[in-house]
């Protein structure tokens, strides 16, 4: 490895004022007997609430199996809604668990901003909150626990790092073209991985790389494909893509290999996250580069979900373990891939 670095709907029985959106997608994964498993509270069985985003690509649909099984696996009554990439949903599913005097609520924020309101009532609930994967902007500190997940910033600066290997190892000469694939726009990956990466484009490129287009594909692969395409009509010179997940950079693929250009070639591909199918398209040589945001959480939530519940005091910041992989290294580590 190039670096390695520490870092990580039940239908609701009652719908609480205005109700959760008609379209959230709502299990009970609860788990156990309500007497048995771990928890705080003298044994008594820890509740969960947790509101994911959405179910946009691999990460995501992984992030979700880990929370799932590693909820099951601590004996917690789990309580999971799917957002579909709506903040709306999230908010209804957050005072939702409070109205059902969840234990802890956690959640992968949609967006960076808007989630004070809701977040106020949990706390004056007493219900203590993590944000997983994903921060948040607030006002006041206190109305979230701890935020478990990567460094997103630092994700884009290593991206910036490893496109300076892979343009070394490509004998690539003269400027460099870029085009930015865009998480979801106001979610905090999409901000910070473009931040890190710009970061290194300005200490140590501002003279030969250029960002030439940049537009959200919105984390999913068809996103990727379609805004891939636009890009390379209005700018068939580009030479890089920097893609700020895998599904975005599989769809971008396609568009690049319908325009008769080689992925991996004629435009060099660095891309962010670390599932399977972009280690696939690794080994085939399609990607360059992938810098790994690790999506499987659900033990060390878990963990935290206990303490919170218990009253401990926990870690305002516990970062994921990951590790950056570059083309020649992808066929030996695809097999050991968990997601």
């Amino acid at each position: 490895m190039l670096n390695r670095r520490n870092f990580l709907t039940a239908a609701v029985g009652v719908a609480v004022a205005g109700g959760l959106a008609a379209c959230a997608k709502e299990d009970d994964s609860s788990s156990g007997s309500s007497d048995s498993g771990s928890g705080g509270g003298g044994g008594k069985k820890i509740t969960l609430g947790f509101a994911q985003v959405g179910s946009e690509s691999g990460w995501r649909t992984a992030n979700t199996k880990s929370v799932k099984e590693a909820a099951k696996e601590a004996g917690y009554t789990l309580k999971f809604s799917d957002a579909q990439q709506k903040q709306e949903n999230q908010i209804s599913a957050i005072r939702s668990y409070i109205a059902q005097k969840v234990d802890v609520i956690a959640f992968s924020p949609v967006v960076v901003t808007g989630w004070d309101a809701v977040l106020k009532e949990a706390k004056t609930a007493k219900i203590p909150v993590i944000l997983t994967d994903r921060s948040i902007k607030t006002s006041d500190d206190s109305l979230y626990v701890s935020f478990i997940g990567s460094d997103f910033i630092d994700e884009g600066r290593r991206a910036g790092k490893m496109l300076e290997t892979v343009l070394q190892k490509a004998g690539h000469k003269g400027p460099v073209k870029i085009a930015q694939l865009e998480g979801t726009t106001g979610a905090a990956p999409a901000l910070e991985r473009a931040k890190g990466f710009k970061e290194i484009m300005d200490a140590e490129h501002k003279d030969d790389w250029k960002i030439v287009v940049s537009q959200t594909g919105d984390f999913t692969r068809a996103g990727g494909k379609q805004v891939m395409a636009a890009f390379l009509q209005s700018d068939p010179d580009i030479n890089v893509l920097y893609a700020h997940n895998d599904d975005m950079a599989l769809g971008a693929i396609q568009s690049i290999e319908a325009a008769g250009k080689k992925p991996g070639k004629d435009i060099l591909i660095i891309s962010v996250d670390g599932v399977k199918d972009g280690f696939v398209a690794m080994s085939e040589g399609k990607i360059n580069g992938i810098v790994e945001c690790n999506p499987l959480l659900g033990p060390q939530l878990m963990d935290l979900v206990k303490k919170a519940a218990d009253g401990e005091t926990v870690e305002r910041r516990i970062k994921t373990k990951e590790g950056d992989f570059l083309q020649e290294e992808a066929k030996e580590a695809l097999p050991t891939r968990k997601y």
